[in-house]
């Protein structure tokens, strides 16, 4: 087994223990009721916030619809359980295959933008897809969709992250992650250099709206009800928020980003005059003291003290 493999294994281990931990103070009621909401949010948070890391911050490119696939995947998702009886698994399949299918069609014409047009074409699309739900009446229209299973729990939610964190960690590791990577950097040396810059764009592109289907599965299944008023634009900006604020080409500063932004919302939620402005400050001094976010391009294995513990575990 490699240092690599290795150090996955490592990793995988300690996620294993903190749900462990987790799950032992959820059963033992020292967790109540509303932080373990919160847990979950967090959960579907950072699976939000990665899978558009991937597109944001690893491929250069700027999107402002995604939580349009999250929407897709969540009313895709609680018609399979609630209209065809298919199991949760089923339903986050089914979604985030309708999700991906869509960011396939919708990248292959709106990815040959570039910068700010991208982004207009994005936030115009993400609200269609809206717009689209609300006018079709199976779904509930613009009243929402309602009796649907409440399946989500935090073993769910946890696994699926990690898995979603472990499968674009090692896209990005792959030729097909570099490549994208060389279009973040420099497009036009990219495609001098004989890389296919649409085919990796929509890949990431789709990559990215799957797992956002996934999340909006476990979303919808966590609430009785769904209306499309839970995935307009400013929930698209607040998932951006959170891929500026942990770091752009960072997954360790995705998580970072999902739990800050879900944790601030959480612990003020007491105080709703003042959530929003404590919130735009912190947000105003992050970008006047760390523009780059809170880990830049750096990951969390690659600190020096992290780094030689896990060089020390995995026998390196």
């Amino acid at each position: 087994m490699n240092a690599v493999r290795k150090r996955d294994l490592t990793m995988l281990i300690l996620g294993l223990v903190i749900y462990a931990v987790l799950q032992g103070l959820m059963s033992a009621g020292f967790i109540g009721s509303f932080w373990q909401l919160n847990l979950i949010l967090i959960g579907i948070n950072v699976i939000m916030s990665v899978s558009l890391n991937l597109i944001n911050g690893y491929t250069g490119q700027f999107s402002l619809g995604h939580a349009g696939f999250m929407a897709v995947g969540a009313y895709v998702g609680v018609v399979c359980t609630s209209n065809f009886g298919l199991p949760l698994i089923g339903a986050l399949l089914a979604g985030a295959a309708a999700a991906g299918l869509l960011g396939f069609m919708i990248g292959l014409p709106t990815l040959r933008l570039r910068g700010d047009y991208l982004a207009i074409a994005t936030l115009g699309l993400g609200e269609i897809i809206r717009i689209v739900i609300m006018n079709i009446e199976y779904v509930g229209g613009a009243a929402g969709f309602k009796g649907i299973k409440h399946l989500t729990d935090f073993t769910w939610v946890f696994f699926v992250m990690l898995f979603t964190l472990f499968f674009i960690k090692n896209f990005v590791n792959s030729t097909h992650g570099r490549a994208c990577i060389a279009i973040r950097e420099n497009e036009i040396a990219a495609e001098a250099m004989g890389v296919n810059t649409t085919k990796y764009k929509v890949m990431a592109f789709t990559i990215g709206a799957a797992f956002a289907g996934v999340a909006g599965g476990l979303f919808a299944h966590q609430f009785y009800l769904i209306s499309p008023n839970s995935f307009t634009f400013l929930a698209s900006f607040n998932y951006l928020i959170m891929v500026v604020l942990g770091g752009m080409g960072s997954i360790t500063g995705s998580i970072a980003g999902a739990f800050v932004v879900t944790f601030i919302s959480a612990a003020l939620a007491a105080w709703p005059e003042f959530r929003m402005i404590i919130y735009a400050l912190a947000l105003i001094l992050l970008m006047f003291y760390r523009p780059q976010g809170l880990f830049g391009y750096m990951e969390l294995t690659n600190l020096k003290p992290i780094k030689r513990v896990l060089d020390k575990i995995s026998g390196k």
